[in-house]
Parts: structure tokens; C-alpha cells; sequence
């Protein structure tokens, strides 16, 4: 054959040749337009009193304020996400997403981890915990709903999803300010409802009231009913010790927060000593508190907080190293949030039920056989009610809407 009829073949294909030019370019496929932020305030139908009241540290909570972050991209694409705070730190909060929000413009909505630094760059001089990472979370949050409505899917199945439900017990009936015979209605109503173990406040001053209420519930329940205790910080190491053993014999799938949520000493002697779970971390504001506890044994149970450690880009990070210790999961609060996170966690965890939010939505999460259930809604499934929009007191906008 004459050389020159040899005409070299390439190893591609041109559709192959086209895909990695395109790769080779920018890609940047679409860049955040508008970003919104709102602060809400949602008032609770009664105070609310835990141990924290009863022990004179706190004023009943009477609200819960919503940093609420609503992202649009150039070609349309939305996304919602929300931090809070009870008692203090709302209008922090709602303040320091305006100083670092300007930073979005711009940035392909894709590029999460990316963002997370960037705004931590921008208000670093305020810390990489508390208020400063609270506020990085509604946005990070809306980020990650942003992302997975792009994709089609449910948060959990973006994450990777281990199951389609989660084990989810029930907070908001077993306050302290609630007397004993409605705290067991309440238990009653949230077992009919589908959701399947009750919590109950513990860490009044007297301790012969804590143990009155928690017998009175579990003789009042099936005692198949699991149920947990969680004392608010409010037990020095002696009385945790003692309170521990006593509960022993009520067979609690765990004891929360039982000591200072910073002592990681005292809680790791706990988890020793006692065979009832030690649970704790809701009220840890960074990666790397949680990690202290962890690495000192202080607890069977973590309980992040996505709101208050960051959002969902941080919550992932602490959910892959408590996996690798083999630590249960219980996320604190946010069920709206939690449950997809909690759903995309290896080891059976559990979420809990708090309904104060559902006025927010205009959708809601559905319990039942004891089990909370993703839906199969894009994104985290919720759009914003008009109640929502009527409690809002301020907000702020940064760049065009497309």
C-alpha cells in the first residue's frame, strides 16, 4: 500500500475528542445570581423549660430565630437552606451572613467545599465556630438542597443513602414545664402518630422528681417503648454517676447530656462505668469539638447539630470520622435537615421529632411504624409557607435575580 494512502486513525472517537476538550475548558456550568436572606421568628405556643430553667441558668425559650438563606442561580435554579438559635444569637447571626454573603456572587453553586472556605475566609477574624460557622450554615445548606433539586434527587440519595427511613423518637412532649399526665398523652399521641421512643427532660433540682416522672411514663408505656432521658448539662460528675445507676434498671436506650457538654473527661468516665449509652453534642459548635469528645471516649451516641457546626459540608466530615469509630448517630433537632443526613449515615442512627417547625413548610415529613420517611420530593423536600414569610422581621439581597 503507497504511504500515502495511510491515514492515521485516532485512538478516540470524535464524540470521545469533544468530551475531553469540553473537559478541558471551563467547567463552570452554572454561577449563583441572588442570594436572599431572612430572619425569622417563630414563636413557641407555650415557654419552654428544661433542666437549664429549673436550675435558674436560662429564662423559658419563647421562640426560635431562622437565619433563612434562598440562593438562584444564573439559569434558574433554586435553593433553600436555614441556621437558628434559641434565646441568643438570631440577630448575630443574621448579621454576619450580610458581611460575608457578597463573597457568592459568581460562584458556581456546585462548588460547595469551595464556597465553605471561601466564607470563612471572609469573616475569619470572628473564629471558625459559633455565630460565625451558624451562619455559614443556612447557606451551605441551601447550597446542598440547590444541588440535589439540580440533580433530581432527594438529599439523602445525592448523599448516598443507606436505608429510606430512620429510626426517630419524639422531644417536644416531655418537657419539663409539662405536667406528668399530659407529658404520658403526649407520649400516647406521639406513638399513634408512628413515631417510636419517647424522650423525657430529667435534671430538676430534686432527683427524686426525675425518677418519679420517668417510672410514671415507663409504667404508663408498653415497655417495648424505648425510651431516653436527657438532663440538659445540668448534673455534676457525682450526681451523673448516681443518676446513671439509678436509671439503670429502666433499660434507656440513653442517657443525654448529662454532664457540661465540654467535659469530655467527666462523659468518658460515664461511658465506662455505666451500661446505659452516654449521648452528647448538640450543643458543640465545630468539627473539632466534636472530635475532642470523640477521642476521649465521652460518648456512645454523637448528636452534631448541621445548623450549629457549619451546615452539611461540616456534618459529613464529623459523620465520617464517628463511622469510622463505630459511634451511633443521633442528630440534634432540624429533623427537616437531619433526616437526610441521618438516612446516608452507615450505622442505623436515629432523628428526632420536634414539631415547633412545621409552620415554616408548606410540606411535611411523614412518620409511621416508628420510623421517620425521606420523601421522594428533590432537594430536602420543603418550600417556604407564607406563615414563614409573614414572621419574618428583616431581610437582605445581594446580587440579580435571573
Amino acid at each position: 500500500m503507497p504511504t500515502s494512502d495511510i491515514h492515521p486513525v485516532s485512538a478516540l472517537s470524535s464524540p470521545d475528542a469533544a468530551l475531553i476538550a469540553a473537559a478541558q475548558a471551563d467547567a463552570t456550568i452554572d454561577r449563583i445570581a441572588h442570594v436572599k436572606l431572612s430572619s425569622v421568628v417563630l414563636p413557641l405556643a407555650v415557654p419552654i423549660s428544661d433542666a437549664k430553667v429549673l436550675t435558674g441558668r436560662q429564662k423559658p425559650m419563647t421562640e426560635v430565630v431562622f437565619l433563612i438563606a434562598e440562593i438562584t442561580t444564573e439559569q434558574g435554579y433554586e435553593g433553600v437552606g436555614f441556621s437558628y438559635s434559641k434565646r441568643a444569637g438570631g440577630p448575630g447571626q443574621f448579621a454576619h451572613a450580610q458581611e460575608i454573603a457578597p463573597v457568592l456572587i459568581g460562584e458556581d453553586p456546585s462548588d460547595i467545599g469551595k464556597i465553605w472556605t471561601k466564607l470563612t475566609w471572609a469573616g475569619a477574624s470572628v473564629g471558625r465556630s459559633g455565630l460565625a460557622t451558624q451562619a455559614i450554615a443556612a447557606i451551605d445548606v441551601s447550597l446542598w438542597d440547590l444541588k440535589a433539586k439540580r440533580a433530581g434527587l432527594p438529599l439523602a440519595k445525592l448523599l448516598g443513602s443507606h436505608r429510606d427511613s430512620v429510626r426517630t423518637y419524639n422531644t417536644s412532649g416531655g418537657f419539663l414545664h409539662t405536667p406528668i399526665d399530659e407529658v404520658i398523652e403526649n407520649a400516647g399521641r406521639s406513638l399513634e402518630a408512628g413515631i417510636g421512643a419517647i424522650k423525657l427532660k430529667v435534671g430538676q433540682p430534686d432527683w427524686r422528681q426525675d425518677v418519679a416522672r420517668v417510672t410514671a411514663v415507663r409504667e404508663a408505656l408498653d415497655p417495648d417503648v424505648p425510651l431516653m432521658v436527657d438532663a440538659n448539662q445540668q448534673w455534676d460528675r457525682a450526681t451523673a454517676m448516681r443518676m446513671g445507676r439509678i436509671f439503670e434498671e429502666f433499660g434507656l436506650v440513653w442517657i443525654e447530656e448529662p454532664l457540661d457538654a465540654y467535659d469530655a473527661e467527666g462523659h468518658a468516665n460515664l461511658a465506662r462505668a455505666l451500661d446505659t449509652p452516654i449521648a452528647t453534642g448538640e450543643m458543640l459548635a465545630s468539627v473539632a469539638e466534636h472530635v475532642r469528645l470523640i477521642d476521649a471516649g465521652a460518648s456512645d451516641v454523637v448528636q452534631p447539630d448541621a445548623p450549629r457546626i457549619g451546615g452539611i459540608t461540616q456534618f459529613q466530615k464529623l459523620a465520617a470520622y464517628a463511622e469510622a469509630k463505630q459511634l451511633e448517630l443521633a442528630p440534634h433537632f432540624a429533623m427537616e435537615i437531619h433526616l437526610h443526613l441521618a438516612a446516608a449515615y452507615p450505622i442505623e442512627p436515629w432523628v428526632e421529632h420536634f414539631d415547633w417547625l412545621d409552620p415554616l413548610f408548606d410540606e411535611q415529613l411523614e412518620t409511621r411504624d416508628g420510623r421517620m420517611y425521606v420523601s421522594d420530593r428533590p432537594g430536602l423536600g420543603f418550600t417556604l409557607s407564607e406563615q414563614a414569610r409573614a414572621w419574618t422581621v428583616g431581610t437582605a439581597e445581594f446580587g440579580k435575580r435571573p
